[in-house]
């Protein structure tokens, strides 16, 4: 029922809540959601669903992710409740090192180009969940991304823009993306079919790898090693080693080596918890910002429900001060390393941390400190100084087209393409449930069309996460080979006395816990369904070093649907706020699945920003 303390949820929703006793599906794209409902149809579990559909989604949002990227999950299987992180985070190639950048004369890993590439980590993720939790044959997940890679299939809008923004970057610098993303030499349009052969026939060679293998798991052990030290790694090695334009206006070989491949593998760890308000929420270790989003649950637990209604002056208020002090301590405190964990969730130091949420707001950077745990603080740019050719703008700045050249345009509840390449702000999300309670949350990214030149005999590109480390020394996020950048891919999902009920996510980037905390409050505290949680109107600060290059910030700055109101977003502002109207459908691209373990039930909601997230459930 919804908390009278909150703001009644829309009366209209934009969708329904889905509810069903089968299973049910949501990810940001309706081919990805249909395929993967379509593998728990034919009888496969939730694991089957995700990584079928997670395939496809390289196919059809290859601007927000594919086999180049990389990916974090957070699940449970239904003999087992208890919540695990699957990590498909590449590390830092062991020719990564602060040393070389800064002799390649570079004061910021690139957004964009072959240095700021880890290793791949998606496909073999996908590959040993598909292994140890699947039921499903390696050729069957994989049939319907070749059959779409092969075949065609409408490209999407959002396909289109990107490739719009970066044509010139194409087919002045990156020839083999030209050739592959400028059919004819023009950008496609959209619902046009694409295909993408190359793609499509490094699918297949996975899939007949274990051919001569009579058992499943061989045969996916198989793809695994074909993956990582075949034909995939060598064309990599290859390749970067050419000089190529990057967003730093200049041009770099790249230093990953098919040996980096090779001594890679996905693995499974531990997921970090915490407490709120009678659930569990279960996120990555900080190794990911996900526990950022644990420590502002900290911060607000104990505070009246009125102050946790993110519609109202004073909630939004409140929660938008707490975020910029868990996230000034993932930014002080976050990477690779040693992460005092322990004492950033403790009573004691969210109690004092509280503390500093006031009437104003922060203008500052305020980080906690931790006893033994000395790190640099990384650098504050309000604007940077690139040499490239291309405008930079902010991380929020929609790059549109005119007749002449590409210009920026300030939207900030776009994803950021600029027409050097880098991109910053998004990437895909699927959640699955199935009928026997198993559940999934994963959010692949990188190896966007845009990071780096298409590899040809590929048909992909690589990731650019080498982007969020710093080559400052002393940080918590030096650039360090063979450590994992901290990346914001943050999956989420929330358990009721120990049983799973909720997996959540959404691209967005430094935004994605922003956005799942404003679901979470209006689910948990306010009481909305979830699709009303996810139409709600939605905010975000920018009052930190943002994750994605060139790492600027915006002192104060605060982000808004205009849904929010006239009198909320003006009295924000008489707080010291630095407001960006967003627009009224902006903000925010979640979708979730949950399960009630008592009846059975599942349930599924999606985005309606954008027009391309989709759920099913029956």
């Amino acid at each position: 029922m919804p908390n009278a303390a909150f703001t009644p949820p829309t009366p209209t929703q934009t969708r329904p809540d889905l509810a069903g006793t089968f299973g049910a599906v949501a990810s940001t794209h309706w081919t990805a959601t249909a395929v993967a409902q379509s593998v728990l149809e034919r009888g496969g579990n939730a694991f089957d669903a995700a990584a079928a559909g997670a395939f496809v989604l390289q196919v059809v949002e290859p601007h927000l992710n594919g086999p180049g990227g990389d990916l974090t999950a957070v699940f449970a299987t239904a003999d087992d409740p208890t919540p695990v992180v699957l990590c498909g985070q590449g590390p830092a190639p062991a020719g990564a090192t602060r040393e070389h950048y800064l002799a390649e004369g570079l004061d910021l890993v690139p957004g964009a180009g072959a240095l700021a590439a880890t290793v791949p980590g998606a496909v073999d993720a996908w590959l040993l969940l598909l292994r140890d939790h699947g039921t499903w044959d390696i050729a069957d997940v994989l049939a319907p991304a070749i059959g779409y890679a092969r075949d065609g299939h409408p490209v999407a809008a959002g396909v289109v823009r990107t490739i719009t923004a970066v044509q010139d970057l194409f087919r002045d610098h990156w020839p083999t993306s030209a050739a592959r993303w400028l059919p004819g030499g023009t950008v496609p349009v959209a619902g046009a079919l694409v295909r993408n052969e190359a793609l499509a026939a490094v699918y297949e060679r996975l899939a007949a790898a274990g051919g001569e293998h009579a058992g499943r798991t061989a045969r996916i052990d198989a793809a695994r090693t074909e993956w990582a030290e075949g034909v995939v790694a060598q064309a990599i090695d290859r390749f970067v080693r050419e000089p190529h334009r990057h967003s730093s206006g200049t041009d770099h070989a790249g230093v990953i080596r098919a040996a980096d491949l090779q001594a890679f593998r996905a693995t499974y760890e531990p997921a970090t918890t915490a407490e709120f308000r009678g659930c569990t929420v279960a996120k990555t270790g900080p190794w990911g910002q996900g526990p950022a989003l644990l420590e502002t649950l900290r911060l607000l637990d104990p505070l009246d429900d009125a102050l946790l209604d993110p519609s109202t002056e004073l909630g939004a208020h409140t929660i938008v001060e707490a975020q910029k002090l868990a996230l000034a301590d993932r930014d002080l405190f976050y990477g690779d390393g040693d992460v005092p964990l322990d004492a950033l969730l403790s009573d004691a130091y969210t109690d004092e941390r509280r503390t500093l949420i006031g009437e104003r707001a922060s203008a500052e950077l305020r980080p906690g400190s931790v006893p033994g745990y000395e790190h640099a603080t990384p650098p504050l740019r309000t604007v940077y100084d690139a040499q490239a050719d291309g405008t930079v703008g902010e991380p929020t700045v929609r790059v549109v087209r005119d007749a002449e050249e590409a210009v920026p345009e300030e939207d900030r509840g776009e994803p950021f393409v600029a027409p050097t390449g880098e991109t910053r702000g998004d990437t895909v999300h699927i959640d699955v449930v199935d009928r026997w309670g198993n559940i999934v949350s994963a959010t692949p990214s990188g190896g966007w069309l845009q990071s780096s030149p298409t590899i040809p005999e590929l048909g992909f590109c690589l990731g650019t996460r080498l982007q969020m480390t710093w080559l400052e020394e002393g940080t918590s996020s030096t650039l360090t080979a063979g450590e994992r950048p901290r990346t914001t891919l943050t999956p989420t999902l929330v358990l009721r006395d120990g049983r799973p009920v909720l997996a959540l996510g959404s691209p967005g980037g430094d935004q994605q816990d922003q956005w799942q905390l404003l679901f979470l409050l209006r689910w948990i505290v306010g009481g909305y369904s979830p699709q009303q949680a996810i139409d709600a109107p939605a905010l975000h600060t920018t009052s930190f070093p943002g994750s994605f290059w060139p790492r600027t910030w915006e002192p104060a700055g605060l982000v808004v649907e205009d849904r929010l109101g006239d009198d909320v977003i003006a009295a924000l502002e008489a707080r010291g706020h630095v407001v960006t109207r967003a627009g009224d459908w902006s903000l925010g691209r979640l979708c979730c699945v949950t399960r009630d373990p008592e009846r059975g039930v599942v349930g599924a909601a999606s985005n309606p920003r954008g027009a391309q997230g989709y759920a099913i459930a029956r």
